[in-house]
């Protein structure tokens, strides 16, 4: 993993070698670089061996930053690219690129980057996939080199005394459970930081919030902005004997969430989303192409 991460920050600071083609010419290079994409990320995920998946990861790492570093590439969307997530600020000052490779055990790895928009050079922030050694995630401040990692779907810009970023994040577990997670985003001299003690309920205060449930159930987590609301489905066990058993919740149809005010984020049970827009998108559940359904070797 360290390997990966350290090939990526260095090939991220080699100069671009197409940064004086013309229009059409980088228009080519990115189509070129895309098919390349495209091809990879379904390796990536479904490949049947663990080593081709890897391999496959390794050189779409090595693809995906030679093509940002073409000029002006934080204007190409890669939008043909389906096998990983590709979010782009609202305010547009930067895109984080994430996804994940499944490990023959049933476990995730996660991967990712975030471009800034710098206008000119390629500026990149490299992520390194931190949470096998994180003990207390939802009471830790992390950075890129110390990343909860995760596949992210949703960024919420929050204005205040300090601009800071929600992130929304899917993050496969193991062969029992899924999780999920609400994470934080920041920029203390001008460094990415992970984590921020804003989540405040049930006597305690998170910097961020981590859910844990049954691998073949899903979770619905979105942002309801008409709200300033973070909504959940609320998870219990099918029997009260499993309580405290995580891989065995579910959601049992009612809701709870996060209420922003003042620059926190405070909890609240039961909420009434009846006229709320339709809180069980698609967008928002387990991702579909998720290879956890697959049977994973030496499990049924």
């Amino acid at each position: 993993m360290k390997k990966l991460f350290v090939l990526l920050l260095i090939i991220s600071t080699v100069p671009a070698a197409f940064a004086q083609h013309s229009d059409d010419s980088r228009s080519k290079q990115f189509d070129v670089y895309q098919d390349s994409l495209v091809r990879l990320g379904k390796k990536m995920v479904n490949a049947e061996l663990d080593l081709d998946r890897k391999n496959a990861n390794y050189t779409f790492i090595k693809t995906l930053v030679s093509a940002l570093k073409i000029n002006d590439s934080f204007q190409f969307k890669f939008d043909s690219v389906k096998n990983i997530s590709i979010l782009q600020s609202p305010d547009n000052k930067f895109r984080i690129f994430s996804w994940y490779v499944l490990n023959e055990d049933g476990s995730y790895r996660f991967y990712g980057t975030m471009q800034m928009n710098t206008g000119g050079p390629l500026k990149l922030f490299p992520f390194e996939d931190y949470s096998p050694l994180q003990i207390n995630p939802e009471d830790s401040i992390l950075n890129n080199r110390k990343w909860y990692g995760a596949q992210y779907y949703q960024i919420v810009p929050v204005y205040g005394q300090k601009l800071y970023y929600v992130l929304l994040g899917w993050k496969g577990n193991t062969v029992e459970s899924t999780k999920k997670v609400i994470d934080v985003l920041s920029f203390p001299n001008n460094q990415p930081e992970f984590g921020m003690g804003i989540f405040e309920g049930n006597g305690k205060t998170r910097k961020r919030v981590v859910f844990e449930y049954a691998r073949d159930a899903s979770m619905m987590l979105k942002y309801v902005p008409e709200k300033n609301l973070i909504v959940f489905d609320h998870l219990a066990p099918p029997d009260p004997k499993l309580k405290g058993k995580l891989q065995t919740y579910g959601p049992d149809f009612t809701y709870d969430g996060y209420k922003l005010q003042s620059g926190h984020w405070l909890f609240a049970e039961n909420l009434d989303m009846k006229n709320s827009p339709d809180t069980k998108d698609e967008l928002y559940i387990d991702p579909k192409a998720d290879r956890a359904k697959k049977t994973v070797k030496g499990k049924d």
